[in-house]
């Protein structure tokens, strides 16, 4: 697969899988999965002459080299692991879900989240990173300098909140109430360490 047809390839994938698979007439189950022969079949569908090489494995190979982990091919089907619009059912891994989770946000909204957590927008779960780092390069995809919170997640599945493991370094709840948030300096030593780069950029 060129670049170019894996790029194309992952925009139809993240409609189909994340948003809205009733553009290309495929039935999702509960829990996300739609049948790869459907995919590629509706897929060729709407261009022969642009998906004529597509097989199977294309998905296989997506989904294993994809470093956030965004997608999962289980047998005969495949689904993404995280940010749906639509509404699923997850029957995502649950269980060694690390003490303490990050979320960036931006400075302007910080004091608002504090008083009253953190409620999904635009997506049907609240996205959570596994480390500072990762906090903040999702974040600074929409924010300069974001701030970056801390979420108690020991204390949050202690009091009985599920949180999911979707990704590589992501991570799903319901929503991250405040009494389990804090924020991030931004001269602590990891985010210093992330930001470091960024300068380069501008």
């Amino acid at each position: 697969m060129r670049t170019g047809e894996r790029d194309s390839m992952a925009r139809r994938l993240a409609l189909a899988l994340r948003h809205a698979p009733e553009k290309f007439n495929l039935e999702m189950d509960i829990n996300g999965w739609i049948d790869v022969k459907d995919m590629i079949k509706q897929f060729k569908g709407s261009n022969e002459k642009r998906y004529h090489w597509l097989r199977p494995h294309h998905f296989r190979a997506i989904s294993e080299t994809d470093p956030k982990g965004r997608y999962e091919v289980r047998g005969n089907v495949m689904r993404a692991t995280y940010a749906h619009t639509v509404e699923i059912e997850l029957d995502l891994p649950t269980d060694n879900i690390p003490e303490a989770l990050y979320y960036p946000c931006s400075p302007d909204e910080c004091d608002n989240l504090l008083e009253l957590g953190v409620e999904p927008s635009g997506r049907s779960h609240v996205h959570l990173s596994a480390s500072i780092r990762s906090a903040a390069e999702a974040g600074h995809v929409h924010h300069t300098l974001p701030t970056l919170l801390e979420v108690d997640t020991a204390r949050m599945v202690a009091a009985g909140e599920t949180i999911w493991h979707a990704g590589v370094t992501v991570y799903l709840a319901d929503k991250a109430p405040a009494e389990y948030l804090s924020v991030i300096a931004n001269d602590h030593p990891e985010y210093e360490l992330a930001r470091v780069h960024w300068d380069e950029e501008e």
